[in-house]
């Protein structure tokens, strides 16, 4: 069975032209459901139907019910991904491995089933983890255990234990970290940018990106209670730019699509390349600064 035609997008000049067309939503109509039957809470949207699809999870930030990602997964299924995530480990001291863990069963399970009454299936060839804040630290966790992965997405990616940053080094698919410019709970450069940069020194093909003014919360949709504890305010510019960054990253690593080379490489407006080469070391290493960097 082939795989739908339909997440192919069209000629795009620039990156200006490819951030708005990738921003917006794909042609495909899109259907969703929970993850209840294989004994996990979460959700995942597909497009109406196709066969040999790629397939995204994603795990979500500290505290954060998936409910304030519908946005970005509903988005990709619109340009012909399945996109789920389970809404585990949502207390206040989670476990980074057992979360991991549930990355990688979510994405087996899309490999494995049929979706949408049969009529949507998965490429096992075509698959990739995506997670925010500590999400993003048990994303590289499961992309390290993981023999056969297509890429890695994070989005202010928080160091964790077992540390994120040692896993990096392990993990073998193209990456993407894109970093928020103004994060208290995991700066950048004591967390994303070190499992980054521990990606690149043992060669793997990784991209890393700060996107202007966003905060650490500012990939989520909607309000949480944990408004009032973390920083929280609406950020429709820095989800805008994370979606279209995100599908084009995804598309060219696993489909092969060429047309959104203007988004994965060189300047996009509203961010910054970070230069991955590697500084002199110090004498006294630091511990990543932050509110954030738990697991277990």
């Amino acid at each position: 069975m082939a795989r739908t035609s339909v997440t192919r997008p069209p000629s795009m000049k620039g990156a200006k032209d490819a951030l708005g067309v990738l921003s917006r939503p794909g042609p495909n109509p899109v259907k969703h459901g929970d993850l209840g039957l294989i004994g996990l809470p979460g959700i995942v949207y597909t497009p109406a139907e196709g066969y040999q699809l790629p397939a995204v999870v994603l795990g979500h930030a500290w505290l954060q019910p998936v409910r304030r990602y519908h946005e970005l997964l509903r988005h990709l299924a619109t340009w012909g991904f399945v996109a789920a995530a389970p809404d585990t480990q949502r207390g206040p001291v989670p476990s980074t491995s057992r979360f991991a863990a549930d990355l990688n069963t979510v994405l087996d399970v899309c490999v494995g089933v049929r979706l949408g009454d049969g009529h949507v299936s998965v490429d096992a060839r075509r698959t990739a983890l995506v997670g925010h804040g500590t999400g993003g630290g048990a994303a590289v966790l499961a992309a390290a255990s993981r023999e056969r992965l297509g890429a890695l997405v994070t989005l202010a990616a928080s160091e964790v234990r077992p540390s994120a940053i040692e896993a990096a080094a392990r993990v073998t698919a193209p990456s993407l970290h894109l970093a928020a410019a103004i994060d208290s709970l995991a700066p950048s450069e004591g967390h994303a940018e070190k499992i980054a940069a521990a990606q690149h020194e043992a060669g793997t093909d990784v991209t890393a990106r700060t996107i202007d003014r966003a905060g650490h919360l500012g990939f989520c949709e909607g309000r949480h209670w944990s408004s009032i504890l973390l920083q929280n305010r609406p950020q429709h510019r820095t989800r805008r730019i994370t979606r279209a960054l995100v599908t084009a990253f995804l598309m060219q690593e696993l489909l092969n699509e060429r047309r959104v080379s203007s988004l994965t490489s060189g300047a996009v407006p509203g961010t910054q390349l970070v230069d991955l080469t590697p500084e002199p070391v110090e004498e006294t290493a630091e511990r990543p600064s932050g509110l954030l960097g738990i697991g277990g």
